[in-house]
C-alpha cells in the first residue's frame, strides 16, 4: 500500500464516519386535492448513514426517491436539515453535489450530448480545463465501463444497458465520494441488471441504492424500508426484506381479493338478458 493509498483510505473512512445526516428532515408539497392543501411526501426522519452500502426499498410512491434526492440537494427539506460530510444541502448545494453523484432510473434524463464521448466531456468540464487531457480522461472512463468502441456513436444507438452505463460513467468521471442511485436497473433486462449491480458492488464510493431488486438490497450493509412516507425499517437487510416481502404479498392478496369481491358484487347486480328475452313466435 502506498502513502497515497493510506491517505486516501483514511480520508474515505473519515468521510464515512462523518456520514450523511438527516435531522428531522420532512418534505411537504402543496396539494389542493387533500384536506389542508398540503401533502406530506416524507414524514420527519432522522438518520446518520455511515455504512459503505445502504439499500432503500419500498412500494412505488412511498417516498424513497424523495429520501434519495434529499441526499444531494435535488430536493430540499421543508423542515429539518440534511448534511453531507458536514455540508448543509441548503447552504452548500453546489459543494454537496460535487460530493454526491446521482444516477436516475431513466438514463435519458441524464444524457444530454449527442455522443458518449461528448457526454463525459461535459461532466469533466469543470474538473479538467485542458481539452486534450479532458478527452484522454473521458476515453479512459468510457473504456472502464466497456464503452470505448461506442465513444463516437450516437447516444440513441446505445442499448438501454449501455445508456445506463454511460450515465454512471458521466457521474463517476468526476470522482464523487458518494453515489446515490435511484432505481438504476428498473428499465433494464436481467443481463444488464446483473451487470450494473456487480459494477455498483465493486465501487470504492459509499453507495445509496434505491431499488426494487430485493436480491441486490440483501447484499447491503444497511437497509431502509420506506412506506407511506415513513421509514418503517432501519437496520439488518435480511430481517427488513423478510418483513417487507410479507407485507407486500399480503397487500397484493388484499388487492386481488378486493377486485374479485367487487367483480362478484357487480355480477350480483346484473340482469342476465338471456333469461329475460321474450321468445318470438315459434
Amino acid at each position: 500500500m502506498t502513502d497515497r493509498d493510506r491517505t486516501t483510505g483514511a480520508h474515505d473512512r473519515a468521510g464515512l464516519d462523518e456520514g450523511l445526516e438527516l435531522d428531522a428532515a420532512e418534505v411537504r408539497v402543496a396539494d389542493p386535492s387533500v384536506p389542508g392543501g398540503v401533502r406530506t411526501i416524507l414524514h420527519p426522519v432522522s438518520l446518520r448513514l455511515t455504512e459503505r452500502r445502504v439499500a432503500v426499498v419500498g412500494p412505488n410512491g412511498s417516498g424513497k426517491s424523495t429520501l434519495a434526492r434529499l441526499l444531494n440537494g435535488l430536493v430540499l427539506p421543508t423542515s429539518g436539515s440534511v448534511r453531507v460530510r458536514g455540508l448543509d444541502t441548503r447552504r452548500d448545494g453546489a459543494r454537496v453535489r460535487s460530493v454526491v453523484g446521482f444516477v436516475f432510473s431513466d438514463p435519458d434524463a441524464q444524457l444530454v450530448m449527442p455522443t458518449p464521448l461528448e457526454d463525459v466531456l461535459l461532466s469533466l468540464r469543470r474538473h479538467e480545463r485542458d481539452r486534450a487531457r479532458r478527452e484522454t480522461r473521458a476515453r479512459e472512463v468510457l473504456a472502464r465501463f466497456g464503452l470505448a468502441d461506442r465513444a463516437d456513436v450516437s447516444v440513441h444507438a446505445l442499448s438501454g444497458g449501455q445508456k445506463q452505463l454511460l450515465a454512471l460513467a458521466g457521474v463517476l468521471a468526476t470522482e464523487p465520494e458518494v453515489l446515490v442511485c435511484d432505481e438504476p436497473t428498473t428499465l433494464l433486462d436481467l443481463r444488464w441488471t446483473a451487470h450494473v449491480d456487480a459494477l455498483l458492488a465493486g465501487l470504492p464510493q459509499q453507495v445509496v441504492h434505491v431499488t426494487h431488486d430485493l436480491a441486490a438490497a440483501a447484499t447491503a450493509d444497511r437497509l431502509l424500508v420506506v412506506e407511506d412516507g415513513h421509514v418503517v425499517h432501519d437496520g439488518d437487510p435480511a430481517a427488513g426484506i423478510a418483513a417487507y416481502r410479507e407485507r407486500m404479498l399480503a397487500s397484493a392478496h388484499a388487492l386481488a381479493t378486493g377486485h374479485a369481491g367487487a367483480a362478484s358484487a357487480a355480477g350480483d347486480g346484473q340482469v342476465d338478458v338471456r333469461s329475460t328475452t321474450t321468445a318470438g313466435p315459434a
